[in-house]
């Protein structure tokens, strides 16, 4: 089994100290990647390729190894190659007949060939002598230069001629840890998903930094999908997940300062926050998932304004895309699902957020504020091996739904105040508690034992999040409120 890896043309138009730098990283990653594919695995370095060698002829093997190069950030493309000693050009022709004649059987083709050496004949020779081979002894529709519907691609070098059976794209982009390390705020949505892993593809060990906001259920989730960007494209550096728990912040937030604010403090408590964090893990920069005007807190005004609590460089990578293009990147990349079940959690709901932010007003609320609240999140945060938090996946609890209250039940509206006042949940004979969600886990606690008690919120989001949490807590006595 012979795959031959082409590096990504930026890679290749480097000064060649730095070009030799980034072949060797990606070198060592795919060393440590393949060394559990399940056969022994030679990976050779050479100027403008690496060579992945194994004396296995295994398909499951061969295919182990092509998903690890499909997703191995810094490989333009590679190729399942047959390496034969080169002969004259019948013998090409044969060697190229054996693999390719079935495959060709009512299709257009045309023959490609790259060369590098000192031969009797040139690169057109053999296309033409292969070409036409291959058009008279097989099924072939017929050769076509332009658009066919295979080309078969050769490479010659030196006394080697290599029959390319198939060729894959890779991700591009840089040798993971060939750029210095960045913190990604995470929440598991589509945004935070699709930024991370396009840091992650430019070379950039990916650290996760994760605010938590609605408990343990919601941890749970965005662990799961930051562990399944990791393993799938960053494995060979290992990173950290950093949860901050950021639920007094927001009741702080809730508190003392003004409805229509409420957003843009958040955002900069969050950039303080991961600030600090960043500078103790002696990270140089911060990645976000915002994107122009997607949201009221995204606007250039209230960008500008949420940067200034910090010097710590943000990088933005979605700052121009559409949604749907993030989308559709998330869909490739295998992601979609995970954050499609993870709606956008927001903390804080402004009817009528501000988008364009002053500074003069912005430091006036959050002079309300007490700091000492932030500094003892920072201080509680909890940071572990992102190969460590698949254990946490393992054993979530799940919460019963129901759609109608039966005799003795009471609902919860966790929803904040002013949701609920703008649409009151009114049930006949039910008893309804007003507990808004970042209350909920200090009142439970003095809620009578003997009574069942269901969540309750529009989307059913914060219900079931509060609801898990809870039952993480020891409680038993609970349920979400679903009406159909």
């Amino acid at each position: 089994m012979h795959f031959i890896v082409k590096l990504f043309p930026e890679i290749t138009i480097k000064s060649p100290p730095v070009r030799k730098r980034f072949t060797k990283h990606l070198r060592e990653n795919l060393k440590y990647l393949l060394a559990d594919v399940g056969a022994p695995i030679e990976v050779i370095r050479e100027w403008d390729k690496i060579d992945v060698i194994s004396p296995s002829e295994d398909p499951l093997v061969a295919a182990r190894v092509a998903e690890v190069l499909a997703h191995t950030p810094g490989i333009a493309h590679f190729s399942k190659v047959r390496n034969h000693p080169l002969g004259d050009l019948d013998d090409i022709y044969q060697k190229t007949h054996e693999i390719w004649a079935e495959a060709l059987a009512g299709k257009t083709f045309c023959v490609r060939v790259k060369r590098s050496g000192n031969h009797e004949f040139t690169s057109t020779d053999v296309e033409r002598y292969v070409g036409g081979g291959l058009n008279q002894y097989s099924e072939a529709l017929g050769v076509r230069l332009k658009n066919p519907d295979i080309t078969v691609m050769l490479e010659i070098r030196g006394d080697q001629l290599y029959v390319i059976e198939e060729q894959i794209a890779g991700l591009g982009g840089f040798p993971l840890g060939s750029q210095d390390p960045v913190l990604s705020l995470i929440s598991g949505g589509f945004d935070s998903t699709v930024s991370s892993y396009l840091t992650i593809k430019r070379g950039i060990r990916t650290h996760y930094c994760f605010f938590n906001l609605g408990g343990r259920a919601h941890e749970v989730a965005v662990k799961e999908v930051a562990y399944y960007l990791w393993r799938k494209f960053g494995a060979s550096h290992r990173v950290m997940f950093v949860t901050v728990p950021f639920e007094d912040v927001v009741t702080e937030i809730l508190e003392k300062v003004h409805n229509s604010q409420m957003g843009v403090v958040l955002k900069r408590m969050m950039m303080r926050a991961a600030s600090k964090v960043a500078e103790e893990m002696e990270i140089q920069a911060l990645v976000t998932g915002e994107a122009i005007a997607q949201v009221s807190s995204q606007t250039l005004t209230n960008l500008s304004v949420i940067d200034g609590v910090t010097d710590t460089l943000t990088l933005r990578p979605l700052i121009t895309m559409d949604k749907g293009d993030i989308i559709d990147i998330a869909r490739e990349i295998g992601t979609e699902d995970f954050s499609a079940s993870i709606p956008e959690y927001c903390g804080v709901i402004s009817r009528k957020p501000t988008t364009r932010a002053k500074v003069e007003r912005i430091e006036a609320e959050e002079a309300n504020f007490d700091f000492a609240v932030l500094d003892n999140a920072v201080e509680a945060r909890k940071m572990q091996h992102i190969d460590g938090v698949i254990n946490d996946l393992q054993d979530d609890e799940q919460v019963a739904l129901v759609a109608s209250v039966e005799a003795g039940q009471v609902v919860i509206d966790v929803r904040h105040p002013d949701e609920e006042e703008l649409s009151p949940l009114t049930l006949d004979g039910v008893e309804v508690l007003k507990i808004p969600f970042y209350r909920l886990s200090s009142a439970f606690a003095g809620l009578d034992k003997a009574v069942e008690y269901l969540l309750y919120c529009d989307k059913g989001v914060m219900s079931q999040l509060h609801a898990a949490n809870l039952k993480a807590e020891g409680y038993r006595n609970l349920g979400v409120y679903r009406p159909e």
